[in-house]
């Protein structure tokens, strides 16, 4: 259904597919996660055929790790790195000063009318102003410097770097070829979003942003984090002191690039409510917010058997990095082995996205005298083993609306998190929504490692408590989370953007 051919911005006849979704930094080359989402939702609507748009910081590092369904035409890439953007060599009718000035308020209160004027000087999507004449010709550097007179007080090569990298993303969203669709799907804000943002201003098609976490808040976080930006403004308790530091241009600009995104937006989705708040306060308008959760096969995780065995067994199934905090998992065990001798534990997952965080915590495991009790599957079929797990446990420092917990959930599996995202929701149910379903586990504190063990031991020691829980969590996500309800949500949700039209911005 609804099939259509036209012509491409270079000339060519390009299928004009029904969705493009816009994604960075996931599928299809990374496992887990937002990448699972994607895939599910692919195969979740076979009626409609689909383009995935990824971003990604070069080339890809090996192969897809999913397989490719029918109704995904193809997968595009735009690099973070690439070069070869736009096709006319001279630049743009602007003077770099106001260029500068155009840019600077962009990063600092973007919305999508200043991203309209950006491109129109850019010229048309077939002959748009090259990346190299943008970046690296002598009117971009006059427009970096002009800029850099505002926060002169800053590291130049920190603040070159970062000019580089926000405006040469902003640059690259801009230039780069842009699938034809009858509607653009950001998976995020950041790049995704900037994409998504000048898809519906230069075709009129509506864009709709899923999130999942919140990008903007999440790269605050890395930011603030981040040992290779040297802060360049200490301002003390002086309030009047509006100088910027290079954090906060780092910080800002990806805030601005989310309410570009949001103000170009038809549709706004968040997986849990919690979330919603976020996005309202980077300008997201009410009316286009909407609650689409994750959804998991019940009947298929259903059916996963019970498997009598001897062992206690607790279980984090996840990728092994930084964010899921396997560290924390590894000394709650070891807190745990005190009272239950016996105990298995079991690190389940992929442990080639960061290998030296994953060899961290092997030696971290023979450090402490656990190879008894703590085990690394790997990447496995994770139904495979939830028929022996007694408890799920998320250590993550962030999640948003973790697919594991739902997964466990439905075979009946109680879980105890950290009280991240979506993950309270989940286990007790929204609140001031009392669905008359009991508790599915416990929530504590991010690194609350002495909590989280005492709340798993509390489970693990009562047998009836644990199938009490499990039941518990079970229902609540037979109830709420059933994956054919949120494929309806999202066919209902394609339906009534493929009716409308957005408006261009002016």
């Amino acid at each position: 259904m609804w099939r259509d051919e036209r012509m491409d911005f270079n000339g060519s006849p390009a299928p004009l597919v029904d969705v493009c979704l816009i994604a960075e930094g996931c599928y299809p080359y990374v496992a887990g996660g937002v990448s699972s989402w994607i895939d599910w939702l692919l195969r979740a609507h076979p009626e409609l055929t689909f383009k995935v748009l990824a971003i990604l910081p070069g080339e890809p590092d090996g192969e897809p790790r999913y397989a490719r369904p029918e109704n995904l035409l193809s997968i595009e890439h735009v690099m973070l790195d690439g070069t070869s953007f736009g096709s006319e060599r001279a630049w743009p009718a602007v003077t770099p000063d106001r260029l500068a000035q155009m840019l600077g308020e962009l990063l600092n209160e973007g919305d999508a009318t200043q991203l309209s004027k950006l491109l129109s000087l850019l010229g048309t999507p077939r002959h748009r102003t090259a990346l190299d004449t943008l970046l690296n010709s002598p009117e971009a550097w006059e427009t970096m410097c002009s800029y850099y007179a505002s926060m002169s007080h800053a590291s130049f090569l920190g603040y070159f770097w970062a000019w580089r990298t926000l405006v040469g993303g902003l640059f690259r969203s801009l230039t780069c070829p842009l699938p034809q669709a009858r509607i653009y799907h950001a998976v995020s804000t950041g790049y995704a979003g900037l994409i998504g943002a000048r898809a519906a201003i230069e075709t009129g098609r509506n864009l709709i942003i899923s999130e999942h976490g919140i990008y903007s808040n999440e790269r605050r976080i890395e930011i603030l984090m981040a040992d290779w930006i040297s802060n360049s403004v200490d301002n003390g308790l002086d309030l009047s002191d509006d100088r910027k530091d290079i954090r906060e241009l780092w910080a800002r600009s990806f805030e601005s690039f989310a309410r570009i995104a949001y103000d170009a937006a038809s549709e706004i989705t968040a997986l849990y409510e919690a979330n919603q708040v976020f996005q309202y306060g980077l300008g997201a308008e009410p009316k286009k917010l909407k609650v689409i959760p994750n959804g998991v096969d019940v009947d298929r995780y259903g059916a996963v058997r019970r498997l009598d065995h001897d062992r206690p067994t607790i279980a984090f199934i996840g990728r092994v990095t930084p964010i899921k905090d396997v560290q924390t998992f590894i000394d709650v065990a070891e807190r745990l082995r005190e009272d239950f001798p016996d105990l298995q534990a079991l690190v389940i997952g992929p442990m080639d996205e960061d290998p030296e965080y994953a060899q961290g915590c092997i030696e971290e495991v023979n450090r402490r005298f656990l190879a008894d009790t703590v085990t690394f599957t790997g990447a496995v079929k994770v139904a495979d083993y939830l028929g022996e797990i007694d408890v799920l446990v998320l250590t993550s420092i962030s999640e948003a609306l973790p697919l594991v917990i739902l997964e466990a959930g439905a075979a009946g599996v109680p879980c105890v998190a950290t009280d991240v995202g979506a993950c309270r929701e989940i286990l007790e149910g929204r609140t001031g929504q009392h669905d008359g379903i009991g508790p599915g586990g416990a929530v504590a504190p991010v690194g609350a490692n002495e909590e989280i063990a005492a709340s798993i031991g509390f489970l693990l020691a009562d047998p009836d408590r644990l199938r009490s829980f499990g039941d518990n969590l079970q229902r609540r996500v037979q109830e709420h989370y059933r994956a054919e309800d949120v494929a309806s949500a999202y066919r209902a949700l394609y339906g009534q953007n493929f009716q409308s039209r957005n408006r261009v911005v002016a």
